[in-house]
């Protein structure tokens, strides 16, 4: 697969590294948008860098350590113990754009990255940004009560003892059928890095991200206004790929979406796509455009 964009590497403390992708604006440039992928993902999805980049934004976007560009050999592919752990790259990629001369900024989210993106604006209440844009984010796992109340204590206690034990192999093919353009889908990325079924879960990551949740779940003060997009509908446990997969999310619950949105500070605006699957930019038409126009409305509404 052709892999032209421009990219720096950013140094980690721990040794790791994260990746940076940059596509210029066309033009006079009229502020910055940083991409946060989800999980089993990475920056592949050029056509929304080069939606925003014809309306004047420099586009940039992190692979976080042990994602993507930024998984090495050594590496366990995107495991961490603590969201927190984000912060770092986060930061430094912040930090890259300033550099860049760049005073406006919006972050812009998919799935795990719409968790982790909001706990990180929570914990940095003086980092000025403009907005923040959540594609289908992860508020909660689409799971029956009982493996989100007693699996989520069993998740905790084995994560915390034995962080790598494996809870399940993947996610099953579904979404990955939907979007890959060998199957279903229209979009080709590197399946080494973004595995149909994506990677296997591990309980202490899992453990990380159900921290995650419920500290955003009792309530973040994200300073920025925020925008939440989310799909009419979702389709969950199917284990067989059908045309309905096409038109809706597979991966999460948009009710949990929508319940929790309000959750992330003063100024939330939730917006539905129809017919949308899980990276809403990544639905078949009309949805896709309609999930970006969606978007830029938002971003002139709340220019600075």
């Amino acid at each position: 697969m052709s892999d032209d964009f421009d990219t720096r590497t950013l140094r980690l403390k721990d040794g790791s590294v994260a990746t940076l992708v940059r596509v210029p604006a066309e033009g006079e440039t009229r502020g910055a948008i940083l991409y946060v992928h989800g999980f089993a993902d990475y920056f592949f999805q050029r056509h929304v860098a080069e939606h925003f980049t014809a309306q004047g934004y420099d586009f940039y976007a992190v692979d976080l350590r042990s994602y993507g560009r930024s998984l090495r050999d050594t590496d366990t592919p995107n495991f961490i113990l603590d969201i927190t752990e984000y912060y770092e790259e986060l930061d430094a990629a912040v930090e890259k754009v300033r550099a860049d001369g760049h005073a406006s900024l919006t972050v812009m989210a998919h799935s795990t990255g719409g968790l982790i993106t909001p706990l990180w604006l929570d914990a940095r209440k003086d980092l000025p940004v403009d907005g923040l844009v959540l594609n289908s984010p992860w508020f909660e796992l689409a799971e029956p009560w009982a493996a989100r109340t007693i699996g989520t204590a069993l998740i905790k206690r084995f994560g915390k003892l034995a962080p790598k034990l494996v809870l399940r192999k993947g996610l099953g093919s579904v979404y990955g059928m939907s979007i890959h353009k060998d199957h279903h889908g229209e979009w080709e990325f590197d399946l080494k890095l973004k595995p149909l079924a994506a990677f296997p879960v591990l309980a202490g990551w899992l453990r990380a991200i159900r921290i995650g949740h419920a500290k955003l779940q009792r309530g973040l003060d994200v300073q920025a206004p925020v925008l939440v997009l989310h799909s009419s509908r979702s389709l969950l446990r199917t284990k067989e790929w059908s045309p309905a997969a096409m038109k809706a999310d597979t991966v999460l619950d948009v009710a949990d979406m929508v319940k929790y949105a309000p959750k992330l500070g003063r100024n939330v605006t939730v917006v539905e796509i129809p017919d949308g699957v899980h990276d809403l930019f990544l639905s078949a038409e009309p949805a896709r455009t309609k999930a970006l126009t969606e978007v830029d409305s938002w971003l002139t509404q709340h220019s600075s």
